[in-house]
């Protein structure tokens, strides 16, 4: 397949926007960019549009896909039993990085939603990907552009040797504004309930309902369908084994094992805040604080295997409700390896 590639600017918006919901419409696949990672867009109504997703990522059949909208009124050819409380959640996040799980109307083919009743839908804050939406004139099921299991694309660097020749289209518009991908909340039971921590924490959705928020980011067994990405495969991995350093004395033990590294002649790397920079001569930055984190965290993940490290030791953090959702991310990159 042909792959059409556009690093995109000021003069060439207005075409490269019609020539993407143009191949929208006709059922191909475009990559763009959001406030989050850059996602892989079909149309959502299609269900072999929402296949060509899952076949170029080789994405489990029964993961659901984010269903991305360009007016909040789309929401309701989506969904059923929208109410007061996700009407609230809408006019306050709504355009950005938070997704809704909704009982899904009879418009949304189960191939979109994995085999589930539920829909997730989003309506991004970027420009670029609205423009899209709206061009396309149909929702369109964006998941992150990733194969399977890697770690998700917020730098258009990785986006190439991805995807050329998997995909019809790739729009390229540096890096996202956010990084981690969209906070997803279950509102289809008598709670509101994040099934994966984003940049709209646990609190700001508290504030806004005036009710409590639970959090449930797992499954109670493998034979579940997940209602959300990010449930229930494997995700964010870099082929770097990627492991988690906490506890009292982890500058000791990560001195000691990158000792042990280099007698092994493995190739290791402390990747942490900016704060610990000086500690460590294999080091990379993530920030100096969360937000710059989250922007980075994706990127660094991904320049462990172009840098071709062996192992990388990520410092525990734990202060902040944002810190809670890297460090899902990060859980799930390291296969949850904790030291």
């Amino acid at each position: 397949m042909f792959t059409q590639i556009i690093k995109i600017d000021k003069y060439n918006t207005d075409i490269t926007v019609k020539k993407a919901g143009e191949i929208i419409r006709a059922g191909g696949l475009v990559i763009f960019p959001t406030e989050t990672v850059y996602g892989i867009g079909a149309n959502a109504l299609n269900e072999n549009s929402a296949s060509k997703i899952y076949n170029a990522k080789g994405r489990p059949s029964d993961n659901p896909l984010i269903v991305h909208i360009s007016d909040e009124k789309d929401i309701y050819t989506l969904g059923v039993n929208i109410d007061n409380r996700i009407e609230k959640i809408i006019s306050a996040f709504w355009p950005g990085p938070l997704t809704l799980i909704l009982n899904k109307s009879s418009n949304v083919p189960y191939r979109t939603t994995g085999g589930l009743d539920t829909v997730a839908v989003r309506m991004p804050s970027n420009i670029i990907a609205n423009k899209i939406i709206k061009e396309s004139g149909v929702p369109i099921a964006a998941p992150s552009a990733n194969i399977s299991g890697r770690p998700s694309i917020t730098s258009e660097e990785f986006i190439k040797e991805e995807f050329e020749g998997k995909v019809d289209m790739i729009i390229l518009d540096n890096n996202s504004s956010i990084g981690i991908e969209s906070t997803v909340i279950d509102t289809t039971g008598d709670n509101i309930i994040i099934l994966r921590p984003g940049f709209v924490t646990k609190s700001d959705i508290e504030r806004v309902i005036n009710e409590e928020v639970y959090i449930d980011t797992n499954l109670k067994d493998n034979t579940t369908k997940p209602k959300s990405p990010g449930m229930k495969y494997k995700h964010y991995s870099p082929n770097c084994e990627v492991y988690i350093v906490d506890g009292d004395n982890k500058i000791e033990k990560i001195y000691d094992l990158i000792k042990k590294d280099n007698l092994s002649n493995k190739k290791s790397v402390v990747i942490a805040k900016e704060e610990y920079q000086s500690l460590f001569n294999n080091f990379i930055s993530l920030g100096k604080d969360d937000v710059t984190v989250a922007k980075n965290i994706f990127k660094v993940l991904r320049q462990l295997d172009k840098e071709n490290f062996d192992k990388a030791y990520f410092i525990n953090m734990s202060d902040t409700e944002l810190e809670f959702s890297i460090m899902d991310r990060m859980k799930k990159a390291s296969g949850y390896k904790i030291i």
